[in-house]
């Protein structure tokens, strides 16, 4: 499928709004499941460093 010009590829036929909509749903879903288990390790490992801390004043 060819365009005519770039405003024609931005609006797809009338469907660009869904298709660049999912575009963006699919771009954020893949980023939150790189940055979501990036941060609960961050976490995970800043609660272990507590308690390893709080162990050892004990």
């Amino acid at each position: 499928m060819s365009f005519a010009s770039f405003g024609d590829f931005l609006a797809m036929g009338s469907h660009g709004v869904y298709v660049w909509s999912a575009y963006g749903i699919g771009l954020t879903v893949l980023a939150l499941n790189v940055v979501l288990p990036i941060l609960a390790r961050r976490r995970y490992l800043q609660d272990e460093a507590r308690r390893l801390r709080r162990e050892k004043q004990q």
